[in-house]
């Protein structure tokens, strides 16, 4: 499957979603059921969610990053695959004034959408239009990296992750909301672009996914959180064998 064609395919996808303003996100929970709702269910707190503006919040993801990141005042902090910034105005909230936060997103929408809300409300945040395989940042430039079920969607881990990796300080620590597999998944959900798209056929296997994150560098690699996803409607086929992890790792 050409990567170039699943890119595309992916951020037509969120492209969409963004600009109708409507969410059907099959990592957090049936189609129709209010974004509030679907954000409660994958983590995020009712205190949290009353602290952000109601625009960054879509319903997408599979997990609440920043809830274990452990951020601190005053760091750099960046999120992979931002969209409308839920996570991006979470952590700004924890680092307050002297920190810093930026997103990075694939789609020119989401980083319009996102750059709206923050306008005249953050002055510690800002978001570029870029992929995770070649962020637009510096080496040694972030103290944390933040995601969620972004990585999952990129044709290119390794690749992710080694950018990851590059742009971290010495010391610096990534937290991971992520789907991975137990076991293999059957080779016609793999070869299907919607699949991609919903965050299912690019999942890799649990051990593979860390391994991965190990061939960039990173150490310290664990999965401080998971829990077995599944919901209504789900491929028989796939029923206990999608699992969605937070892992942490540093950069050495």
């Amino acid at each position: 499957m050409q990567e170039e064609k699943i890119k595309k395919i992916v951020m037509e996808r969120y492209s969409k979603i963004a600009k109708e303003d409507t969410s059907c996100c099959p990592t957090c929970g049936p189609c129709g059921i209010d974004v509030m709702e679907q954000a409660k269910n994958i983590g995020y707190s009712e205190d949290e969610l009353g602290n952000i503006p109601e625009s960054a919040i879509m319903g997408l993801g599979c997990g609440n990053p920043t809830a274990l990141a452990d951020l601190k005042k005053g760091e750099t902090v960046l999120d992979l695959g931002a969209g409308a910034g839920i996570d991006v105005f979470l952590a700004a909230n924890k680092v307050g004034s002297e920190g810093h936060v930026i997103g990075i997103d694939m789609s020119e929408e989401m980083v319009k959408r996102a750059n709206e809300t923050a306008k005249n409300r953050y002055k510690n945040v800002e978001f570029r239009l870029g992929e995770i395989e070649n962020l637009p940042l510096e080496d040694n430039s972030v103290d944390v990296i933040i995601s969620n079920c972004i990585i999952n969607l990129s044709p290119d881990k390794l690749r992710t992750y080694q950018e990851a990796y590059r742009v971290l300080r010495p010391g610096g620590r990534i937290l991971i909301s992520d789907l991975v597999t137990e076991g293999e998944l059957p080779e016609d959900i793999r070869k299907n672009f919607e699949a991609w798209a919903g965050c299912i056929a690019g999942a890799l296997e649990k051990k593979e996914y860390l391994d991965t994150i190990k061939r960039a560098g990173f150490r310290d690699v664990n999965i401080v959180s998971q829990n077995t996803f599944y919901e209504p409607g789900l491929d028989d086929t796939l029923v206990g064998k999608i699992t969605s992890v937070k892992v942490k790792a540093h950069k050495s």
